[in-house]
């Protein structure tokens, strides 16, 4: 009676064998499609060893029939132009940098207001999820992938510190982004534009007294040589967005397009930012133990007086919203909500 009780466990083995086989088979006929991804990081960027084990998790899961190359160091293109790259097909994947084209995604530039995030690890997750509900109607030329943000930059200065807001009246500082660059204006203070690999210089010849930068990349561009108070406040983020061209999504077969999903999702906006902010964070510990370097904090009060400060420009970035036809203030407490789920609200 043995064999017989063993029949129906049998079958079940061999047609869970037939189905994979059949999988295996429908997978093998899926000619292979070569993608290029672009991004504006150096090669000896974390997040350049974050996107290429992304790419290489997507070849493997689609059976070797997605092969990504990734381009950094923004070989195929200009940085400002990495959206516009992926909705052209200059590039089939583009690591794309929304907030240098003002105005342009309303939405996703709430990654850019002050005192918001608290990191990047969790920040990530919440940004990426939030923004998913957004991103099809404010990104409709491009299949959207995933979203993310750096861990928080400071500012760094040469010779005073800056403490409250008031201190940044009459300085010249380098800004990371737009919305920064717009606080500097609104404090008193003159913008400074400049890539990171100018900023050592520009610091040694006075044209910047401070410089905006997550921690780590203020050492990797050399301006902790010069700069040597930093300001331990989660000032800012930056968004990112990875984007697809929509014509090279529709070439493949659903079996690729599933596999692609599965490495559009929220987890992965975790994964690829992680790195990224582990190294930043890193940067922090490396400059407080650094001879002649000042890591200071502020008071709640002073906290407090940054946020009025920047009270503005959620005003701005929420006429721009309006503009798009969306509700500014439910969108930022949306946001805010998901913040404080993954821990990562300021």
């Amino acid at each position: 009676m043995q064999p017989y009780r063993l029949r129906p466990a049998l079958a079940t083995l061999a047609a869970g064998v037939t189905l994979a086989a059949a999988l295996t088979a429908a997978a093998a006929q899926d000619r292979q499609i070569a993608l290029k991804l672009s991004h504006g990081f150096p090669a000896a960027h974390p997040l350049h060893a974050a996107v290429t084990q992304w790419a290489a998790s997507l070849a493997q899961g689609s059976n070797g029939t997605l092969a990504v190359a990734v381009h950094p160091d923004a070989r195929l293109g200009k940085t400002f132009d990495h959206y516009d790259m992926a909705r052209t097909g200059a590039a089939d994947i583009a690591l794309a940098h929304p907030g240098l084209q003002i105005g342009r995604f309303p939405l996703i530039a709430a990654g850019e207001l002050p005192l918001t995030f608290a990191n990047a690890t969790g920040g990530s997750a919440a940004f990426d999820a939030w923004y998913r509900g957004h991103a099809a109607q404010e990104m409709p030329d491009v299949k959207f992938c995933l979203a993310f943000v750096h861990d928080p930059g400071t500012i760094h200065t040469v010779r005073r510190k800056v403490e409250a807001p008031v201190d940044i009246g009459g300085m010249k500082v380098r800004t990371a982004q737009n919305t920064l660059a717009a606080f500097v204006r609104l404090l008193g203070g003159a913008e400074v534009r400049a890539a990171p690999s100018e900023l050592r210089e520009l610091l040694v010849r006075g044209v910047a007294q401070a410089v905006t930068l997550p921690w780590q990349s203020a050492i990797l561009s050399g301006t902790d040589q010069i700069a040597r108070n930093h300001l331990d406040l989660p000032l800012y983020t930056t968004p990112f967005a990875l984007v697809i061209n929509k014509r090279r999504y529709a070439q493949m077969s659903e079996a690729q397009r599933a596999a692609l999903e599965r490495h559009c999702g929220n987890p992965w906006a975790a994964r690829i930012a992680g790195p990224w902010a582990a190294w930043e964070r890193a940067g922090r510990a490396t400059m407080a133990l650094r001879r002649g370097h000042e890591v200071y904090s502020i008071s709640p009060a002073q906290v407090d007086a940054w946020r009025m400060a920047a009270e503005p420009l959620t005003v701005t970035w929420g006429a721009r919203v309006k503009r798009a036809g969306r509700d500014p203030d439910a969108a930022l407490k949306a946001l805010k909500d998901e913040l404080g789920k993954h821990g990562a609200a300021f």
